[in-house]
């Protein structure tokens, strides 16, 4: 069995977190004279004077309803990155530790592990976009900590081979993240039904794709309790805006209307993929499980750029390991997909 709470970084495992006013005291009350708020209330017309509720209990108890997972399993963040971030912090000692990534991935994997100091350690997918095992096996030593898998994947939308993923999740002494950004684009299941088989695991889900709240910056991870208790010692006190927490419980509540998108998108994701492989222009194009494709074309760079003047705005991925010559396309509204074919025809005319 792994021990995590011996994964943690020495000043980690002693670090007395921050406590907030709020939780020295239980029960109810009615007059708040122990965080030096406005008492007088706040310009705006909810009352937005008082400090939010720093474990969100309210918005959690409405995500367990939906994801079936338990409160006290559950962390969320200032969008994904911010979870991210805190596992480098409170598993990687800088200077000294290492993970691993699998490029073409998200890229704040590399970067946040360069602003915590934190050795990269680069296994490449192989030409199929599926893990290399192997390499991966290789890489590894006593200062891994964390290994990120992104599935489906972002740059390349592919979903990875769950076996492979089950692989390292059943050898691997330190941390696997699997970040399921796009999950809900996904014929693979989440990993979530997992989490009490395998303490090292933590997933990754957001509400920036499906749930079209990309602004409110609300990212969650799910995991066993001793990783959310560290997540929890480690974030800041109030990372969570009372704002973010109303707008996101009301969109709970909006579970079918998510739903439709999530069928529409995926619908026109096979249309937009059949279409775009009937133009001069376009070499191939890759099987997504997410809300967007990665398309090979003839010249990446020009037709980025030519897009661009026609106020079409892709992501040039040609320079990302295996993605030469590719452009990321987020499948749009039936009319934007549309108004992209019809430039790319164009394009390919002239």
């Amino acid at each position: 069995m792994i021990d995590i709470n011996s994964l943690q970084r020495e000043n980690i495992k002693n670090l007395s977190p921050y406590s907030t006013a709020r939780d020295e005291y239980k029960g109810q009350a009615s007059v708040f004279l122990d965080a030096n708020e406005n008492s007088f209330g706040s310009p705006l017309d909810h009352a937005y004077n008082r400090y939010p509720d720093p474990l969100q209990l309210d918005l959690k108890d409405a995500i367990s309803k939906i994801k079936g997972v338990p409160i006290e399993n559950t962390f969320l963040g200032n969008g994904s990155d911010e979870a991210i971030d805190l596992l480098y912090r409170a598993f990687c000692e800088p200077g000294k530790d290492n993970v691993i990534i699998l490029p073409p991935t998200y890229g704040m994997y590399e970067v946040s592990a360069n602003i915590n100091n934190v050795e990269i350690r680069k296994v490449n997918l192989l030409p199929s976009f599926q893990l290399d095992l192997q390499g991966i096996a290789e890489a590894i030593d006593e200062r891994t900590k964390l290994i990120f898998i992104c599935s489906p994947n972002n740059p390349t939308g592919n979903s990875i081979n769950r076996s492979d993923i089950e692989t390292i999740l059943a050898n691997f002494k330190g941390i696997v993240v699997i970040d399921e950004a796009y999950i809900n684009y996904a014929k693979q299941k989440t990993f979530i039904q997992e989490l009490t088989e395998y303490p090292n695991l933590v997933i990754l889900q957001t509400f920036s794709k499906a749930w079209g709240l990309a602004a409110l910056r609300l990212g969650m991870a799910f995991s066993g309790r001793p990783v959310i208790d560290i997540l929890n010692k480690v974030k800041p006190p109030y990372n969570i805006n009372q704002a973010t927490q109303d707008l996101a419980l009301k969109a709970l509540e909006n579970l079918e209307q998510v739903n439709e998108w999530i069928k529409i998108t995926v619908s026109e994701r096979a249309k937009l993929t059949e279409d775009l492989l009937g133009l001069a222009s376009v070499k191939k194009v890759y099987p997504s499980d997410a809300n967007f494709i990665l398309v090979k074309v003839d010249d990446a760079a020009h037709l980025y750029n030519s897009l661009v003047d026609q106020g079409i705005i892709t992501r040039d991925r040609s320079k990302v390991t295996l993605c030469e010559g590719c452009l990321r396309v987020t499948v749009g509204t039936p009319d934007e997909n549309e108004t992209l074919l019809e430039a790319l025809k164009l394009l390919s005319n002239a």
